[in-house]
């Protein structure tokens, strides 16, 4: 638009009414968001990205469309954006990605996102699933120096399901007693001092299932602090790692340098964190436990929105 034109565009907005000023403020603040959400997609791909088809470096531009830079593989010849093959492809009204993004930074649960965006809760749901796709799977690979382990237990749910994991019960019944019944899943939280930090949803609380869990993350020189666990002090002793009980339950908290509050606390602040969704599905598990690993790594601040749409889009 050429300046006359724009000097007309502006001198136009006094013939104005309130409320058309307040439609036309919104309209621009959704261009804003949208070229905003435009601009973290572009920067997250670069400027040459590979095909997400067939992996080829050998592509070139070819065009835009919806606000984003197209190119085309001259390997296999299709084309592609910096959104193919990620899990927010093919999501629409991607002006308000930004806002959803800022919601999950506030751990919000559906409802109020619903409310907030201005979108059925269906798709709040759908986002926020698309959006932990890739964060679920971000955690620690190795654990460094003076690594310490739980494990704790979340109450199967089939909240959203038809079909039941477990057998029907009355409202407000109360699960089996003890932790380590069929009615509850293992998960086993593992932290070092520096804050790395994996948590492993087991098959069973026996043994092997934690050892299979711990030994990809666990070097052969990490010293391993538990609570006197007997299933991870078995587990430590068939990977040849060296262990360290503290008898938290005799009211043993700290043993010189061995202790477990840092993985403890991240249990507490975990759970704390979980009871504003009033129950999660068990299938779903793995997603929010991925969700609050990123909003831990952030801590205190959290992440900003920008951060937070980039690692949904898994770059």
């Amino acid at each position: 638009m050429r300046q006359q034109q724009m000097t007309r565009l502006i001198n136009s907005l006094l013939a104005l009414t309130h409320p058309q000023r307040q439609q036309l403020a919104a309209a621009l603040g959704l261009l804003s968001a949208r070229s905003q959400v435009s601009g973290v997609i572009e920067a997250s791909a670069g400027e040459h990205p590979g095909c997400p088809h067939c992996h080829s470096t050998a592509v070139v531009k070819n065009g835009s469309a919806n606000a984003l830079q197209r190119f085309k593989c001259r390997q296999c010849k299709r084309t592609f954006n910096a959104l193919s093959g990620t899990p927010l492809a093919r999501l629409h009204l991607r002006d308000k990605w930004m806002a959803h993004a800022a919601a999950l930074d506030e751990g919000l649960p559906l409802a109020q996102v619903a409310r907030r965006l201005g979108i059925a809760q269906s798709t709040a749901f759908r986002w926020r699933h698309r959006f932990l796709a890739c964060p679920k799977g971000v955690q620690a690979r190795q654990l460094r120096g003076i690594a310490e382990a739980d494990e704790s237990y979340f109450r199967i749910s089939c909240k959203g399901q038809r079909g039941l994991l477990r057998k029907a019960r009355a409202r407000g019944d109360k699960a089996l007693a003890g932790a380590r019944s069929w009615e509850y899943t293992p998960v086993l939280m593992a932290r070092d001092r520096a804050g790395a930090t994996a948590n492993v949803i087991l098959d069973s609380h026996k043994a092997a299932s934690v050892q299979a869990a711990l030994a990809p993350i666990l070097p052969p020189d990490t010293v391993l602090c538990t609570d006197g666990s007997v299933t991870l002090a078995s587990a430590a002793r068939a990977l040849g790692v060296e262990h360290q009980g503290v008898n938290v339950s005799g009211g043993i908290r700290v043993r010189g340098p061995w202790h477990v509050q840092n993985v403890n606390a991240f249990v507490s602040r975990l759970r704390g964190w979980m009871r504003r969704f009033k129950g999660v599905a068990t299938k779903y598990l793995d997603s929010y436990l991925g969700w609050f690993r990123m909003l831990d790594r952030f801590a205190p601040t959290g992440p900003q929105p920008a951060a937070l749409l980039a690692l949904a889009i898994g770059r």
